[in-house]
């Protein structure tokens, strides 16, 4: 799937510097489909930002998408570099977790030592903001909350409350840091729940929004709980 991703997200990158119906690379979009199709390629491209390829590899990945669009017959056997590919989508991948992780140190550190917060065995920091005075929810419940969820510049990746609308969902099936830090939160209750990468999408991340390794910051209201 990365692969795959990859390989589209390069395309629509090189596609902006080539004419598509009168508009360039700097040229104004015109039409709905080159408006699409230009979204296409920014968020596609997102998702391969943390392999950081330089402009000649980029070239070199052109250089196939060029040959296969075409019909042109392929300079090496693409089947036989399967393995190859997905080696080299995870190496790179992996460098890029490493950094983030790297990044968050410093931050889950000073988050720890926040009055207040409490630092569990798996990592996640834990910080009451509003009390609340109804039931706690098991793991096998379903919650309603609000929710914000953040990376560690502030910058915001989803949200119940800019949507306007509550999330409900079986607390079993979210990411752990979510499955045990809700649980020790009472109805009415606002919490910060901050999470390493670890307990929460890990090395994999969930691009374009949030990198692999990433530290994630949530502010939760639990407004009720369904119990199993």
């Amino acid at each position: 799937m990365m692969t795959a991703i990859a390989l589209i997200a390069l395309v629509g990158c090189k596609a902006g510097s080539t004419s598509a119906g009168g508009s360039t690379s700097t040229g104004e979009l015109k039409t709905d489909d080159e408006k699409a199709l230009y979204a296409m390629g920014v968020m596609l491209g997102s998702n391969v930002t943390p392999m950081k390829l330089s402009p000649d590899q980029v070239e070199v990945v052109i250089r196939g998408l060029k040959d296969a669009a075409s019909g042109n017959k392929p300079v090496i056997d693409p089947q036989q570099y399967g393995a190859q590919v997905q080696q080299f989508v995870h190496a790179r991948a992996g460098v890029a977790a490493e950094g983030e992780k790297k990044k968050s140190e410093a931050f889950l550190a000073q988050a720890a030592q926040t009055p207040g917060a409490v630092k569990t065995a798996s990592g996640l920091i834990y910080q009451t903001l509003k009390p609340g005075t109804g039931a706690s929810p098991a793991a096998t419940d379903t919650v309603q909350v609000h929710y914000q969820g953040s990376l560690i510049d502030g910058t915001v990746f989803d949200s119940s409350i800019q949507r306007g609308t509550p999330a409900e969902f079986a607390l079993n099936g979210v990411i752990p840091c979510w499955t045990e830090g809700v649980q020790k939160m009472k109805v009415g209750e606002k919490a910060k729940i901050i999470c390493p990468s670890s307990i929460a999408y890990g090395d994999q991340g969930r691009p374009p929004k949030i990198p692999g390794g990433a530290a994630l910051v949530f502010e939760v209201e639990l407004l009720n709980v369904k119990k199993k």
